[in-house]
């Protein structure tokens, strides 16, 4: 086996599948090391990709030139578009996915680059010198020289099962932890924390009377996550169903929090805030009459289902106990137990925007090592990892997203600058530029960018340049067009609640309204519909979103363009904050923590006020700081 490659990546979980993807669509050669060839891009969790926000990081995903989203609609059982009656800014994707698929087909697509090689392994050790990585010693000795690496441990690092008393040393149920890495980081000098997270158990499909539970069918209208085409054999759709606690769970979870590793002592790590156990809900919530339970498939050639809401670390006779008192479930048979699971991470605020280590010069880490929750997470900044990976050996100038031009830079930047102590989710609140981060032209605001940095193809570059020349046609069109309402879009405008119309009106003007869009004018307005039909519906949907928002939008890019250039200004490596003057103890001690590299990151960091931030701005100013010693 070779022994030398460009780029090497630990671990085959979503990020370690971006960040390799990544690497060889940039032309370099990758090395995947794995713990298990066949768990490559498990769903180790839900059987889902997409969500809010979640869905807004996959599209970023995809028109960075990634592979989840194109994997995700090749192997969804179901779609949905989320926040439906809201506003296209916080409308979201969501899938169901054949879980089993999801990973087959990842796998096969990594196999298609010559010049990606996968390998199965554990790493014991990096290889450094001068406080530079060049490679990997595996725990056979093996000695893997790389010029980057990218570690996306997941769950893995000292990873620890907890089912009631039972504890097992495991990354994820059915697969060993890594136990060597942690040690050896820590030694680096990176700061190493720990987290919990859980899942719930997998139930029999063929015990569940679903008759009992509200249905809930894929959306009628066509969706996907890609904009580069529709999966050539898209699968059959599957239902999931909703059915709720009651009284009788949640007493019987309350009787028995003393047999549960989070109640009992057992666990150290801090568990998710925004995907509580049951265990959480109950106690923290005990003013619930009930909570809220989906029973979603797990793929189409599987009787395994799962019940998301249920996460638990519990004993397996709990778990029976409390599922059998559900609605639906009376005659519930557990396939797989759930558990909760402790795992080290490293502390983000130790890495730069590239994601690069502040310490190991090249060494790069991405997803839950980081401190964050969710495939999608993960996936985005293994994305990042590895394009940033391949142009620093390249010398090259590094890829920063920045908060206003991607929800990825979101994610990055809140890591890096805010830290976490709890598994990190997106939110679309999150976002202070959500206007302008719109699922729909997640491809407008970064395809060109990846081209430009040999991340995307030709082929998905031209769909690009089509595209836009589609949006330019038709917002052309809506801006120089008018109509006389008719009865049916004055029936449909009734049955969603909206004015109707009067007299006759310009297209753009239409849109501007609430419940104005460019479809509703398509099928209501024949006079019209000869001209729609020729863009498709993500044109269509695109330009309806921009005039609509257009007044907030261009809000939005005045106070970008006012606050660009301190959130882009550098502060120099050598800079010395203690030169500074007048800055408090503890400001100088999350700077000097932190380290960051912009005055908009500086800004963000928890106990750096605005009067600490405007001193520094000062001292920029004059040059009058003094060189580290």
């Amino acid at each position: 086996m070779e022994k030398q490659w460009d780029i090497i990546v630990v671990g085959g979980g979503h990020a370690g599948c971006e960040a390799a993807l990544a690497a060889v669509r940039m032309g370099k050669s990758c090395l995947l090391l794995t713990m298990q060839v066949s768990s490559i891009a498990a769903m180790s969790c839900n059987p889902a990709i997409g969500g809010i926000a979640k869905g807004h990081l996959v599209k970023e995903i995809d028109a960075l030139g990634g592979g989840m989203g194109k994997i995700a609609d090749a192997t969804a059982i179901q779609f949905r578009i989320l926040n439906k009656t809201k506003g296209e800014a916080v409308q979201a994707t969501r899938c169901q996915s054949d879980q089993y698929r999801y990973a087959k087909a990842m796998q096969s697509y990594l196999f298609s680059f010559p010049s990606l090689q996968i390998y199965q392994g554990e790493a014991a050790s990096l290889l450094l010198k001068k406080g530079q990585v060049h490679g990997i010693r595996t725990t056979l000795g093996e000695e893997l020289h790389g010029k980057a690496v990218v570690l996306t441990a997941g769950t893995f690092l000292q990873g620890l099962i907890h089912i009631g008393k039972q504890q097992i040393r495991a990354g994820r149920d059915g697969e060993g932890a890594s136990m060597h890495l942690s040690e050896q980081l820590t030694n680096a000098g990176l700061e190493i924390g720990r987290l919990k997270t859980g899942t719930p158990p997998r139930i029999d499909g063929r015990s569940i009377d679903f008759s009992k539970m509200e249905k809930h069918e894929s959306d009628p209208e066509e969706t996907y996550f890609s904009f580069w085409g529709k999966p050539e054999n898209p699968l059959e759709s599957r239902a999931c169903h909703i059915t709720y606690t009651n009284a009788k769970t949640h007493t019987i979870v309350a009787d028995n929090l003393a047999y549960s590793a989070m109640y009992s002592g057992e666990i150290k790590g801090i568990g998710p805030r925004y995907c509580p156990s049951i265990e959480d809900k109950i106690a923290r919530f005990p003013h619930k009459e009930r909570h809220q339970i989906f029973i979603e498939p797990t793929g189409l050639d599987s009787y395994e289902y799962y019940p998301n809401g249920l996460s638990t670390s519990l004993p397996v006779f709990v778990q029976e106990a409390y599922l059998k008192s559900i609605e639906g479930m009376e005659n519930t048979r557990i396939i797989r137990p759930g558990y909760a699971i402790e795992y080290d991470y490293v502390k983000p605020t130790q890495l730069k925007a590239t994601l690069e280590t502040k310490t190991i010069h090249r060494l790069y880490c991405a997803g839950q090592i980081n401190g964050t929750s969710g495939y999608e997470e993960a996936a985005a900044q293994g994305l990042i990892a590895g394009m940033n990976a391949v142009l620093s050996i390249e010398e090259k100038e590094p890829f920063i997203l920045q908060r206003f031009e991607a929800y990825i830079g979101v994610l990055i930047d809140d890591l890096i600058t805010k830290g976490t102590d709890e598994p990190y989710r997106m939110f679309t609140s999150r976002a202070e530029y959500r206007l302008l981060l719109r699922e729909d032209n997640a491809d407008q605001r970064l395809s060109a960018k990846a081209y430009d940095l040999g991340a995307l193809p030709q082929e998905k570059y031209d769909l690009f340049l089509a595209k836009q020349e589609a949006v330019a046609q038709c917002s052309a069109w809506v801006k120089t067009t008018s109509f006389v309402p008719t009865e049916a879009l004055n029936l449909a405008l009734i049955e969603k609640k909206a004015d109707q119309l009067t007299q006759k009106i310009k297209v753009n003007a239409f849109l501007k309204r609430s419940q104005g869009n460019l479809a509703i004018v398509e099928e209501t307005v024949p006079e019209l519909a000869s001209s729609l039909v020729n863009w498709d519906s993500a044109v269509k949907k695109y330009v309806s979103a921009t005039v609509k928002y257009e007044g907030y939008i261009q809000r939005q890019e005045l106070q970008i363009k006012k606050s660009i250039n301190l959130e882009l200004r550098k502060i120099p490596e050598q800079f010395s904050y203690e030169a500074v003057g007048g800055l408090s103890a503890e400001v100088l001690s999350k700077l000097a923590s932190h380290k960051p590299q912009t005055i908009g990151q500086a800004s963000r960091i928890s106990g750096v006020t605005p009067s600490a931030i405007a001193q520094i701005i000062i001292a920029l100013d004059k040059g009058n700081y003094e060189p580290l010693s």
